[in-house]
């Protein structure tokens, strides 16, 4: 029979987030100073804890802490508990914000950059003020996943399980070169090997630009050679292409300044398909906002190809008739 859990003491969300702090951090100190804590601020926390359960569920030793197989048991559930609580959170002032018109949105750094601007100029006055969070792909989809932003727009080739996805447009990776570099004046294609020996300076672990074309070389057969220089920003990795020796691959719509002033060439590459799909994610787990379907709606109406602007005078309406369309869809989680 299961325990009667009514009128139990619930466990607090603190010392959950010291569990999962020790696991990470691998030592209370290392967890004190991650979490801005004092170190005896956490041991106790730890012994509360371990006294509610009736478990033990820490080991300290010189060498570090370590979770015992009762803690190793619970923590992932810690983790389920405080992303669940995040969740909450979000939803709440989520809530508040629909009433008072803001909406956030985490995009990745080439669609933040290159194309927010002109989807938020496209929409009517007095629409939802728009809190904007940048990040690479794969920290855009853990934060629509965990709650931190209603939508969420990627580069990727790989959408999370969690989400929803719609294809919102396409974009073209380039392969950049400094003028003085071997490949600018060579007449010839770069193969696919030639490409992934490099040199190459690329954008860090979990951005799309990244993941595309280390899908693209592997289809291919010929999968990145080494470990290339790996940078933060798209800024960044134009600034060591400028250099000379290296090379990089980039999106289309990052580079068209350069291009065109000359200071950038492109080199054809043979046999790599650099084309991707620009993607909005939402969660499957939570009911759209009115404000998210208007913002996903102006999205949509302003990346669809071939689409003729319509007169400004109609444009309220036209944004008012468009919160109407079932652009996101809701599914709940089974």
């Amino acid at each position: 029979m299961a325990p009667d859990l009514i009128g139990s003491p619930r466990t607090p969300l603190g010392p959950l987030e010291l569990l999962v702090a020790v696991d990470e951090q691998g030592s209370i100190s290392a967890a004190a100073r991650a979490l801005a804590l004092a170190q005896p601020s956490v041991s106790a926390g730890l012994r509360r804890l371990e006294r509610q359960t009736g478990l033990g569920l820490v080991v300290r030793s010189h060498g570090g802490t370590v979770l015992t197989e009762a803690g190793r048991a619970l923590v992932g559930r810690a983790r389920d508990v405080l992303a669940a609580s995040d969740a909450f959170e979000h939803e709440v002032a989520a809530m508040r914000a629909e009433r008072g018109g803001r909406l956030s949105v985490a995009a990745s750094l080439t669609i933040a950059e290159y194309l927010v601007p002109g989807w938020l100029s496209a929409r009517p006055a007095g629409a939802a003020v728009v809190d904007l969070q940048v990040a690479n792909s794969r920290d855009v989809m853990q934060a629509v996943l965990h709650g931190r932003a209603d939508l969420g727009f990627i580069e990727g080739p790989d959408v999370d399980p969690g989400l929803h996805a719609r294809t919102i447009g396409h974009d073209e990776l380039l392969t950049v070169v400094a003028p003085g570099h071997p490949w600018a004046k060579s007449r010839r294609p770069v193969t696919a090997a030639e490409l992934a020996a490099g040199p190459l300076a690329l954008r860090e672990e979990g951005s799309g630009t990244r993941a595309t074309l280390e899908l693209a070389l592997r289809a291919a057969g010929a999968p990145l050679a080494s470990a290339p220089a790996q940078l933060g920003s798209t800024a960044a990795v134009k600034n060591v292409v400028h250099g000379g020796q290296t090379a990089a691959v980039l999106s289309a719509l990052t580079v068209q300044d350069e291009l065109t002033r000359g200071t950038l060439r492109t080199v054809r590459v043979a046999g790599v398909d650099l084309h991707r799909e620009l993607r909005m994610v939402w969660s499957r787990g939570r009911e759209p906002a009115a404000v998210a379907r208007e913002f996903a709606a102006t999205v949509v109406a302003a990346t669809r190809e071939q689409r003729q602007r319509r007169p400004a005078a109609s444009a309220q309406a036209t944004a008012s008739a468009r919160v109407e369309t079932p652009i996101l869809r809701y599914t709940e989680r089974t």
